[in-house]
């Protein structure tokens, strides 16, 4: 019994610590997997506190290969719930950082052009024999390339949320909860406005769902199928072929953000100054977050290296 009310606690705890922590935004999946689990290892161990001990046996338990990405995730996620517990319990031992590292390193991204894009959109055309999903996926395309936004976003989207008076899309249901307003170009604008009109055309009963995109049978996408399509999109139209890298649907978002950040050295703007608008409109929390998309391409060195030495006082011998 004694042993059943500690695990009772702990679980409890568990509860309280990831409402908190989703009360701020954080959306804690994985930690909702696998807090839970660690509760009942430490009843199976008959731990009642939460231990530098008892968190690496849990971390490295023989689920995965020594040296995962798992282990680390497991470890992650217990100390994040040992620092939390730190406050409530004095005997809880909080695991310090680099116990155990994830061998994972971030994966460069592959940087599209204007033309990969357009190339994509017309292999859609080409490779989907349904007119209806071939313009949804080429359309799709086009909108991650021209705004950067996640593919949950864009899947996400209602038909309500488009603004064609003021050429702007609410981006609702984002990361951290939060909401925020996209500015178009209007040849977007145009673009999404010819789907619309091309999709209730092509459908062949009322939709199922408000979402602006729709599969052949009115229902809203499905990221798993789209991400597939999308890679034979790519081998399909020799993108990314001979690169270190190959090209992923999320990559679309690197690549707004590079060209972005090109387009503002180019135009001789204050990068540093304008940094927290693009934050804004990718929807980041801070500009730091930003930072990962901008991938160090050639050309972009090459602008920021001619850009210093240009401010860069000469020194004379």
């Amino acid at each position: 019994m004694a042993w059943s009310r500690a695990v009772s606690a702990l679980a409890e705890a568990v509860a309280d610590y990831l409402e908190l922590r989703r009360s701020f935004g954080y959306k804690l999946d994985e930690a909702g997997r696998l807090l839970p689990r660690f509760v009942v290892y430490l009843d199976s161990v008959g731990a009642d506190v939460v231990t530098i001990e008892n968190a690496v046996a849990w971390a490295q338990q023989p689920q995965a290969a020594p040296g995962t990405t798992v282990w680390a995730a497991r470890m992650s996620v217990a100390r994040g719930f040992a620092r939390y517990l730190a406050g409530i319990d004095a005997r809880t031992q909080v695991p310090p950082p680099g116990l155990i590292s994830s061998p994972r390193r971030r994966r460069n991204p592959f940087i599209y052009t204007a033309a990969d894009i357009t190339s994509l959109q017309l292999e859609a055309q080409r490779q989907i024999p349904t007119p209806l999903r071939a313009a949804t996926v080429a359309t799709v395309i086009g909108l991650l390339g021209a705004t950067g936004m996640r593919v949950g976003e864009v899947l996400r989207l209602d038909r309500d949320d488009i603004d064609w008076d003021d050429a702007v899309i609410w981006v609702r249901q984002t990361k951290f909860n939060k909401q925020r307003l996209l500015p178009l170009h209007p040849t977007t604008v145009a673009a999404l406005a010819g789907y619309a009109t091309q999709r209730d055309q092509l459908l062949r009963s009322a939709p199922k769902t408000p979402g602006f995109f729709v599969s052949t049978v009115g229902t809203r996408l499905i990221y798993v199928n789209l991400n597939l399509t999308f890679k034979k999109l790519v081998d399909g139209a020799g993108i990314a072929r001979g690169s270190a890298v190959t090209g992923r649907i999320h990559d679309l978002r690197h690549s707004f953000a590079v060209r972005t950040l090109l387009e503002w050295y180019r135009q001789g703007d204050d990068v540093q100054a304008c940094l927290p608008w693009l934050s804004t409109y990718l929807g980041h929390r801070e500009p730091r977050y930003t930072y990962t998309y901008l991938s160090a391409i050639p050309e972009l060195l090459a602008i920021a290296a001619e850009r210093l030495e240009s401010s860069t006082p000469a020194v004379w011998p």
